[in-house]
């Protein structure tokens, strides 16, 4: 399976981080030759050593995996297809437990073509209890509009990369429904050309800045996979007029495992033209939230008229950028085709991080898949109560 997020994320968050091109150039991993599997193996070992920035918090002894696994890989021929499919099992093993749960590692070996890449966070979750596939998409487009929108709108928009799907209206008449399966709403917006997303989204800023009857906000991000971080601002800065406090980032300053930076404030900033909406402010996320759509819930949850219903998040808070911005973050090597890890660590406002645990409901309501298939939806069911 591929990483749940595949989107580079842009810097915004309020940080006070070094520049990578200002700290010491060693032993980067795209400089081993990876001639033969003891190259493999070190090139992808001191490139998690120096980059990965969960070390503080990882139960993963790497020191124990370098004497475990070195001796394993040195026995292995890079040019044996049988030994090639080895290291990849080698590497499921040692990366099977990562805190990371953006983590992911593809391959460039052409033997490896039909092995999906490694995700240690997808693997866990698909052996955990209670674990069910995401909600059909055709629920949000279809189902859920003909049961419980009174008007509104709905629309799609095809880019290279993904199919971007948005819907909005009113329910009981004045609470405000939006539901998106992907961070692209600021470039999408922002595009010459009218397309499905921009339509809704004008749709809810509109209702949003003119309304004056609503009595709630309903904001569903339910099996949405991430995106871009200019969302943030982009859709909460419409609704503050105050920064936003809401968490603290740090990163890597040094190729030490442990050479962090001191942990800086993550705020929402108010965007042009914003209001202080105080009426509820609910969030409907599950299990299949990720990434942005799960700093988006926590955001929400630091103002006091924010809530947060449904299921657990999936618990990849890391923001990524290019490693290129810092000393830590993702990275490649000539038989990994990519390394792709957070380039930051998350902390919430609370001191927690909820890095590979997910951040949890005020109200839980678990997936039911027999009320779906009946035209039910108990979770956004239980965000109107709440509202009420």
């Amino acid at each position: 399976m591929k990483s749940p997020v595949r989107y580079i994320l842009p810097l915004l968050l309020l940080m006070t981080m070094a520049c990578r091109k200002d700290l010491p150039q060693l032993n980067d991993p795209q400089n081993y030759v990876n001639a033969n599997f003891n190259e493999v193996f070190d090139a992808f070992w001191t490139g998690m050593n120096n980059n990965y920035v969960f070390w503080d918090i990882d139960t993963v002894n790497w020191d124990q995996v370098y004497r475990t696994y070195k001796p394993l890989f040195a026995k292995l021929n890079v040019n044996d297809s049988n030994d090639v499919r080895k290291a990849y099992t080698y590497f499921k093993q040692m990366t099977s437990g990562l805190v990371d749960s953006h983590y992911n590692l593809s391959f460039a070996d052409t033997w490896l073509a039909d092995s999906g890449s490694i995700s240690p966070a997808y693997l866990r979750k698909r052996s955990s209890p209670g674990f069910h596939a995401p909600i059909s998409i055709f629920h949000f487009y279809d189902t859920l509009p003909k049961y419980y929108l009174d008007a509104g709108r709905r629309g799609f928009t095809n880019t290279p990369d993904k199919q971007y799907v948005a819907v909005a209206g009113t329910i009981q008449q004045n609470i405000l429904y939006f539901f998106f399966n992907g961070f692209s709403l600021k470039t999408l917006f922002n595009t010459d050309t009218i397309n499905g997303v921009k339509r809704v989204e004008q749709y809810f800023f509109d209702a949003l800045a003119n309304r004056t009857d609503l009595k709630g906000i309903i904001i569903d991000v339910r099996g949405n996979p991430g995106g871009d971080l200019a969302d943030l601002n982009f859709l909460l800065g419409k609704m503050v007029t105050q920064p936003l406090h809401f968490g603290y980032t740090r990163s890597k300053l040094g190729n030490g495992r442990l050479d962090y930076s001191p942990w800086a404030p993550a705020y929402v900033a108010p965007q042009p033209g914003s209001k202080a909406v105080t009426i509820p402010i609910v969030m409907l996320a599950d299990a299949w939230s990720v990434s942005m759509a799960e700093m988006t819930t926590m955001a929400v949850k630091a103002l006091p008229n924010g809530h947060f219903v449904g299921e657990r998040t999936w618990g990849a808070n890391g923001p990524l950028t290019a490693n290129k911005f810092y000393n830590g973050g993702q990275f490649s090597t000539s038989w990994l085709t990519s390394v792709y890890t957070s380039s930051l660590m998350f902390k919430y406002k609370d001191g927690n991080i909820y890095e590979g645990i997910g951040f949890s409901p005020d109200m839980t309501v678990p997936y039911n898949p027999a009320a779906l298939k009946a035209g039910r939806d108990l979770q956004l069911e239980a965000a109107l109560s709440l509202i009420h």
